[in-house]
């Protein structure tokens, strides 16, 4: 892989700054649409999933990402979709790996569902990638067949110790789902917390049609750490990474845990982050319909002037933040693409 970007000198070292005056430092790239998995919240049973060859090459997903790092991103997530199901795609994170290498990025690390991840984790660590975020959201073999509609609990366990083997961080990101898995989260949180790993609860995005209604499967944060806080101290921690999520420390347990509240608490005001789909469209909120096409861009000229171009304006129409409803009366989605095209 060639990895080399072409950048015009005056975009270097210029952070990208939005129009509301939050610097955007943080990339999530999503490498593929699919997923060996179908979590009934995120996809359909049918999906139908992109033509590949509408998939940007790993060569042109590398000179993007590149052209992001030059123009001041810090931190870059691989994403899908299941990222570890791309052929090659540990091709990509040898050769972007150059720039943690050079000091221009901070952290490059990924979202998975850790079915592979006992294949690639010892490779991953290699390539310079600390930590990673797993999504289980039980640890029921039936409720994760359940969830996943065909997973392999086993898989995803073994995947991450195999992870933690590694010297990998792992944190697991958990949907809340009513009447599924609510019961189950302080299981979860002690499990989790017990192998010195971190827990974030997600509330249920409102994302793509996947054949049937979200107020079904949304329950409020707040409800979840009103029960929580029954039984544990929470002690708020001040932690800003700049994302979504807003952190507690466990007394009982000693770890740590997240809340990312879409639907109750719009945490747009740091957001410091956009998203690229794995057909080269840039979407500055994960909440809007906006997009970028930066495919064309980036496959009109060897170099990267246009493609700089077409990024300024993207991030100078980034909105002030995202309005996610489930919408009660019509039972559809406020965004019509599936996080998986998104990138989680």
């Amino acid at each position: 892989m060639n990895g080399s970007t072409q950048a015009h000198p005056d975009t270097l070292f210029r952070p990208m700054t939005d129009p509301f005056g939050r610097t955007i430092r943080y990339l999530r790239v999503s490498v593929t649409d699919r997923c060996d998995l179908r979590c009934f919240y995120c996809m359909s049973e049918d999906m139908t999933f992109l033509p590949k060859a509408d998939l940007l090459t790993l060569e042109e997903l590398d000179r993007l990402c590149s052209a992001f790092v030059a123009k001041g991103v810090r931190k870059i997530r691989l994403t899908g979709g299941e990222p570890l199901v791309r052929r090659n795609v540990m091709g990509l994170v040898r050769s972007l790996s150059r720039h943690l290498t050079t000091g221009a990025l901070d952290e490059l690390t990924l979202t998975t569902n850790g079915s592979q991840l006992a294949r690639f984790a010892q490779e991953l660590a290699d390539c310079g990638v600390r930590r990673v975020n797993v999504s289980l959201d039980t640890l029921d073999p039936v409720k994760f067949r359940s969830i996943t509609r065909w997973g392999d609990i086993d898989k995803v366990l073994s995947g991450i110790e195999a992870a933690r083997s590694a010297g990998l961080a792992v944190k697991i990101n958990a949907v809340a789902l009513k009447n599924l898995n609510e019961d189950e989260i302080p299981a979860l949180m002690e499990w989790a917390h017990g192998k010195a790993m971190g827990l974030t609860l997600i509330e249920v995005m409102p994302m793509g049609d996947i054949g049937e209604g979200r107020i079904d499967q949304y329950v409020p944060l707040s409800l979840l750490r009103a029960r929580l806080e029954k039984h544990y101290t929470l002690t708020d921690l001040a932690d800003d990474t700049g994302g979504p999520a807003r952190y507690v420390r466990v007394t009982e347990t000693g770890g740590k845990l997240g809340f990312i509240t879409l639907m109750t608490h719009n945490f747009c005001e740091s957001c410091n982050r956009v998203r690229i789909t794995c057909t080269g469209t840039l979407h500055t909120c994960l909440g809007h319909e906006d997009a970028s096409d930066l495919r064309r861009p980036l496959r009109s000229s060897p170099d990267d002037d246009l493609l700089s171009a077409a990024i300024d304006r993207a991030i100078g129409l980034k909105p002030k933040g995202h309005d996610f409803i489930i919408d009660r009366r019509h039972n559809r989605p406020s965004v019509s693409r599936h996080m998986s095209v998104t990138g989680g």
